[in-house]
């Protein structure tokens, strides 16, 4: 598992007609990767909704969720599973199949809206448009 967490002032994710928004919060682009489990994506959800990633009145990363508020937008991106280690081209051996990555990126959220987070998703498999203004900027990889 893999994700690229990013702490925006907005985000949107379109997909033809569709489209999810937030405001202030978190954009996470979640990569799954094959030997994750339900237990891999349940302690991610639990960092995730965890991290104390806004600025308190003197700037300093030190508020979470519950003082600072916000929403999260989480993206599926397989892509974050490939390997430009080797060669030109990604290999994306270490990605999950489809479907069972569907389900553990469900799980995902699921997890997160049981830590009481409101949030919006990207629409799995599909090509998406993701637009987001990222505040700081504020980037962070976590893996596991």
């Amino acid at each position: 598992m893999r994700a690229v967490i990013q702490r925006v002032l907005r985000a949107e994710v379109r997909c033809g007609e569709d489209s999810a928004a937030i405001g202030p919060g978190l954009v996470v682009l979640l990569g799954v990767e094959a030997g994750d489990t339900p237990d891999t994506l349940r302690w991610a959800a639990a960092k995730v909704a965890s991290l104390r990633l806004f600025e308190d009145s003197q700037g300093r990363m030190n508020l979470g969720f519950p003082e600072a508020g916000g929403e999260i937008l989480a993206v599926s991106q397989f892509t974050l599973a490939g390997s430009i280690a080797k060669g030109r081209r990604p290999s994306f051996d270490g990605a999950m199949a489809p479907e069972p990555a569907r389900e553990l990126f469900e799980l995902f959220v699921e997890a997160l809206r049981a830590e009481g987070l409101p949030v919006q998703t990207g629409f799995f498999q599909q090509r998406m448009e993701v637009e987001l203004v990222n505040d700081g900027p504020v980037t962070f990889v976590l893996e596991r």
